[in-house]
């Protein structure tokens, strides 16, 4: 038998065995999983984009009002 694999949790570090056993891996519980989900909608999370692409695509989108 093989040991389980074990990973942090992303939120708090705490140890999560990853399988069924762990319902919310790679989160070690419901809150911390929801945590996270905040900080996406916060945009405190983003994942980088290529500006190259960001501008070619940018001219699509009507432009921003700032309000």
């Amino acid at each position: 038998m093989t040991n389980p694999t074990v990973v942090a949790c992303p939120t708090c570090g705490a140890p999560v065995e990853w399988g069924p056993q762990s319902p919310n891996r790679p989160f070690c519980c419901e809150r911390c999983k929801l945590i996270d989900l905040g900080a996406w909608a916060a945009e405190e999370h983003a994942i980088p984009g290529n500006p190259l692409e960001d501008d070619v695509f940018s001219e699509d989108q009507p432009p921003r009002s700032m309000h």
